[in-house]
């Protein structure tokens, strides 16, 4: 799952719930929506356990903190005036939702029956656990093009990154050259975002047309340091403590380039962690979240909620997500006390 942070199990004892005797709740995932939602439920003495996942390679890196574990600073986060790293983050939610009580099991879902109440949720190992309610946040993973030195820089904060709108502000890139790969809204809407600060943003971009509408095209183009480079893929990133450029290969001639950067930013779309719930009866929309029909966490069956980027294709921030983790863990204690389990 991609949604996942450091996961060590519990001391305390998350053993597996009975169908006699199930948890309350459980929650998949471990990144800002999950620790959120294990805070509020803690507290609200629902004996919350968590599916924090574990490390895993897919072809890209997914650790347990999801995206965050690849941000090296944080500073677009409230109550954090000097910015913090991702992984501190993403320790100090878990370090908050356990002192309330929340049980930490460092394994993976591997799938869900949510046929009959209370809920069998199957670990990867073969445990059953038994669940009245599930509150589901394990992520979505940004596409990565799979390059070792990609993969290498995003790790150690060397200036690759997934979210322009998370990172590009950073000192780091500020009135420095930025590459941008991808071709559609998404590629256009984080390019046109790292014109503010950089000194030249060029979109990297494999065919001779813009996937992006029209508007987000023209939004871009008329910034005086935007730049297309068409017909073009990164084969490789060059730099050793940071990003010092990309090596380009044209899809048409298949001739060789530098393009000197300092910073490479991946917008070619990302993958929601919802694999695990192929026949499980939750509804996903077309491109594989877990579709909400109102602001609520409620998904199409009674006593599953999701919360986080599981279930938003379009914010995809932690302060979004730790939001959404608090509306799951209300509308979950209010499902509950309806149904007399509080």
């Amino acid at each position: 799952m991609a949604d996942h942070a450091h996961a060590s199990s519990s001391p305390k004892g998350a053993t597996a719930g009975t169908r006699a005797d199930p948890h309350k709740v459980v929650i998949i995932g471990s990144g800002p929506a999950s620790w959120t939602a294990a805070v509020y439920a803690a507290r609200a003495r629902l004996d919350p356990v968590v599916f924090a996942g574990t490390p895993k390679q897919t072809p890209s890196i997914v650790l347990p903190g999801g995206q965050l574990m690849l941000t090296t600073d944080v500073e677009n986060y409230p109550g954090f005036p000097h910015g913090v790293t991702g992984p501190e983050m993403m320790r100090l939610f878990q370090q908050q939702a356990e002192r309330f009580g929340t049980r930490v099991l460092g394994e993976d879902v591997a799938r869900c029956d949510f046929s009959k109440r209370p809920f069998t949720l199957t670990a990867e190992d073969g445990r059953e656990v038994v669940a009245k309610s599930v509150i589901i946040a394990t992520g979505a993973t940004a596409n990565w093009l799979g390059l070792k030195n990609e993969m290498r820089l995003a790790m150690q904060g060397g200036g690759v990154s997934a979210c322009a709108v998370c990172d590009g502000a950073l000192p780091i890139f500020r009135n420095q050259p930025l590459a941008v790969v991808g071709g559609g809204d998404t590629a256009l809407e984080e390019a046109t975002y790292l014109t503010k600060f950089a000194s030249t943003v060029y979109i990297i971009h494999r065919r001779d047309s813009l996937r992006a509408s029209r508007i987000m095209q023209q939004r871009y183009l008329g910034q005086p340091n935007a730049r297309v480079l068409w017909n073009k893929v990164v084969e490789d990133v060059a730099g050793e403590d940071r990003v010092e450029g990309v090596i380009l290969r044209d899809t048409v001639t298949g001739e060789k380039s530098r393009l000197d950067v300092r910073g490479l930013f991946i917008a070619i779309g990302h993958t929601p962690a919802t694999g695990f719930l192929e026949g499980s009866g939750i509804e996903l929309d077309a491109a594989g979240y877990i579709a909400l029909k109102t602001r609520s966490s409620y998904t199409n069956i009674e006593g599953v909620f999701a919360a986080g980027d599981v279930a938003d294709a379009t914010y995809r921030q932690a302060v979004t997500a730790a939001g959404m983790g608090c509306q799951a863990a209300l509308d979950c204690e209010r499902w509950l006390a309806a149904q007399g389990e509080h």
